[in-house]
């Protein structure tokens, strides 16, 4: 009896166990899960460039200063043209 008792129970661990990570292959598998995959990588490049815009601006701004040469001047731009503060500072995609 303790036999039957002992394998009833593995059996439904082991079914258990089965049936969860079953569900997580398919959640991670389907079109939710790659979805999710592809704005993780998005957002990490996303962060990556704009690390990298600043560490060159810092370095340029570095040399600069180190060199003493002024930063040029910036172009005058047309009015019809958006300011350059109205770029957000990050392409994060919306979730």
């Amino acid at each position: 009896m303790i036999r039957r008792v002992f394998w009833l129970a593995a059996g439904v661990t082991i079914g258990v166990v089965a049936v969860r990570k079953v569900s997580k292959a398919k959640s991670t598998l389907g079109p939710e899960g790659v979805n999710r995959a592809v704005g993780q990588i998005s957002d990490s490049i996303a962060d990556f460039a704009d690390a990298l815009r600043s560490a060159m601006t810092e370095r340029e701004n570095d040399l600069r200063a180190a060199l003493g040469v002024e930063a040029p001047a910036a172009p005058s731009a047309p009015s019809t043209s958006a300011p350059v503060d109205a770029v957000p500072a990050s392409r994060r995609s919306l979730r």
